[in-house]
């Protein structure tokens, strides 16, 4: 079995329940799980023996869409692709992810695959949750091969072909929510456990407004027969609210997921800004997980504050919704949008945010092997290099973590006991040729004549 002995000049750990940061300690691994944390030098196959680094547990990002999102950027910002100022999921990332992954090849669709994944990898990610079409399972197969920790999520539907019109309206055609299921469980059988464990599934029902009862029903069913997660967007936009009121008797989407059954301790809800705080107030009286991913509804001027939930006793989780996955600089927006958002200092404050990656994100997909450095724990770490020009002098590591680090901080990642990432630098694959392979199957779908029309202008 190899050991591994990483030295931090500050350690993450908990006492008592709580954090706790440890000065000029080890942390020792032996094959897949922590050994010891120990203030003596331990003999090891590998020693990393670096001052100034911060070693957390692997950071768990609970949300992220490698592929549709690949597709927006550098092209939505400053409001295009938006019509009426009105979201962009029914304008760009649906009908572009829909039509991308039928024009593209299986080797096309695994190069995004592997773009996204060394990206998440970089970003400081151990574990990722990503919703996605069940046309691209070649998601799972670069994660796999890359090494990361993955809850792949493909999407089912009631109506999969939602698209906006001239105006921004949304009009919703389809019904595909059996076949979509059976594709789910045929994914499940072919990838539940691959990569020693590291490869799981959650259910994703796709959103509120995309899922009629009787699939968000039998979704539900699945995923508690089998004990897996369920995420779903909820309350993303102001016109999912209006079309759940409409359809389902002035119920909000937390209302109508309630109805149905769905609002408990295993429901992670992307997004849920539109809802109100009465909404809030049930998700935490049912159990249930806000998924926040602040920067990419900051690009449309929506604030969509980790304080707001937080304050109304929901567990709160910090994803990067595949826009930009640097989940340091996500917490840091984090912090800052909430700040702003209440005008208190005080809110989201920098152990909140770091358990919102790590021990929070942890227990709210159940595994208590992660989030944690503690002695028999899962071996998944994000070492963070303390030492750059922006981060002295530093005095609170925590406060420096959230306030001022980003990815380009990033030292190590280690999953499973394996180095995915030393120096910064992805050690099992040429990052140059995986980044131009991903960037050019994505200009494949940017041709596209309604890809030119969707972002005119």
């Amino acid at each position: 079995m190899s050991t591994t002995a990483i030295f931090g000049s500050y350690v993450l750990t908990r006492k008592d329940g709580a954090q706790h940061v440890l000065r000029d300690h080890w942390v020792l691994v032996e094959g897949t799980r922590i050994a010891a944390i120990t203030p003596d030098r331990p003999a090891a196959d590998e020693v990393f023996d670096h001052p100034g680094r911060f070693v957390l547990p692997g950071l768990l990002n609970l949300h992220n869409h490698i592929f549709s999102e690949a597709i927006a950027r550098t092209l939505t910002e400053d409001g295009n692709g938006r019509r009426n100022n009105k979201s962009i999921v029914y304008t760009v990332l649906l009908p572009l992810s829909k039509r991308g992954a039928a024009i593209l090849t299986s080797e096309e669709r695994l190069a995004i695959g592997r773009m996204g994944v060394l990206q998440l990898l970089k970003g400081g990610a151990t574990t990722v949750m990503e919703p996605f079409r069940s046309a691209i399972p070649e998601l799972f197969d670069a994660a796999c091969e890359m090494g990361l920790r993955f809850y792949g999520a493909p999407y089912l539907f009631s109506t999969s072909d939602a698209k906006a019109d001239a105006d921004g309206v949304v009009h919703y055609a389809g019904d595909d929510g059996e076949a979509d299921l059976a594709i789910w469980n045929a994914l499940y059988q072919r990838w539940h456990g691959q990569g020693d464990g590291r490869i799981r599934l959650a259910m994703s029902p796709h959103a509120t407004d995309t899922c009629g009862p009787d699939l968000l029903r039998a979704t539900a069913a699945r995923a508690r027969e089998l004990d897996v997660p369920i995420t779903t967007h909820m309350a993303q936009s102001a016109g999912e609210v209006a079309t759940i009121a409409q359809r389902y008797g002035g119920r909000t989407p937390a209302e109508y997921l309630d109805w149905l059954g769905l609002l408990g301790p295993d429901l992670l809800a992307a997004h849920c800004h539109a809802s109100t705080d009465a909404d809030l107030k049930l998700m935490a009286a049912r159990g249930a997980g806000v998924l926040n991913c602040p920067r990419v509804f900051a690009r449309a001027g929506v604030t969509a504050a980790f304080g707001r939930f937080a304050a109304h006793g929901v567990r709160t989780a910090v994803g990067t919704d595949g826009y930009n996955m640097d989940l340091l600089g996500e917490l840091n927006a984090a912090s800052m949008i909430s700040k702003i958002a209440s005008g208190n200092a005080e809110t989201a404050s920098a152990p909140e945010l770091i358990d919102a990656v790590t021990a929070t994100a942890a227990a709210m997909i159940k595994r208590p092997d992660l989030g944690v450095i503690e002695q028999g724990a899962t071996a998944d770490l994000t070492v963070v290099d303390m030492t750059h020009p922006h981060l002295q002098p530093l005095h609170d590591p925590r406060r420096g973590l959230i306030a001022l680090a980003n990815r380009a901080n990033i030292d190590q990642v280690m999953v499973d006991g394996r180095l995915l990432i030393h120096d910064g630098r992805y050690l099992h694959g040429d990052e140059a040729a995986i980044t131009a392979a991903g960037a050019a199957a994505i200009e494949k779908i940017w041709a596209l004549p309604e890809a030119q029309a969707a972002f005119a202008g």
